[in-house]
């Protein structure tokens, strides 16, 4: 009888382990969208605090610009005057998608956003979990451009780019 127990005992144990496993990543995918929820409403507030609490003291942000790569006190410093003068930016994220490392202590995401000014716009990247917490670590903001006019928008940045660099400019 002892035995037939402890048989069912690790059997309910092992079912309880996979249902655990099964269960884990939905766990882990609230806080995420959280965290990313967050970050465009403390935008949008011109929250400064409440931003950069949401980032890794070594942030990378990469802005529509190719020349906009900022990163640590780099990047707070671009967006402090900014939030200190009131304005913020507003993205509206909708369609997020995010995945997780094996060991759950990295999630990369992507998400459709919506701007005023510049429309539909997409963010991408890397949030690390710290002390428990989930952080960004790396964003990504592009605009993407549809593929039937992408040949004309590539050689409106060559113009662009060879009237402002020399380098680009010589045959």
């Amino acid at each position: 009888l002892t035995f037939i127990v402890w048989v069912l005992f690790v059997k309910k144990l092992i079912f309880l382990l996979l249902l655990s496993c099964l269960f884990t990543p939905l766990i882990w995918a609230s806080e995420p969208d959280e965290v990313l929820d967050e970050f465009h409403a403390a935008a949008a507030l011109a929250d400064m605090d409440a931003y950069f609490a949401l980032m890794t003291e070594e942030i990378v942000f990469l802005g529509t610009d190719g020349s906009e790569r900022w990163q640590g006190d780099e990047f707070r410093d671009f967006v402090r005057p900014r939030f200190e003068s009131g304005n913020g930016w507003e993205y509206r994220p909708s369609d997020r998608h995010v995945l997780y490392s094996a060991d759950g202590g990295i999630a990369w995401f992507d998400e459709r956003l919506t701007h005023g000014e510049l429309g539909q716009c997409r963010g991408s990247g890397v949030l690390v979990r710290k002390a428990g917490q989930w952080k960004i670590a790396q964003y990504n903001l592009s605009v993407p451009i549809p593929n039937e006019i992408v040949d004309s928008v590539v050689q409106q940045i060559d113009v662009g780019t060879s009237e402002t660099d020399p380098v680009s400019a010589a045959p």
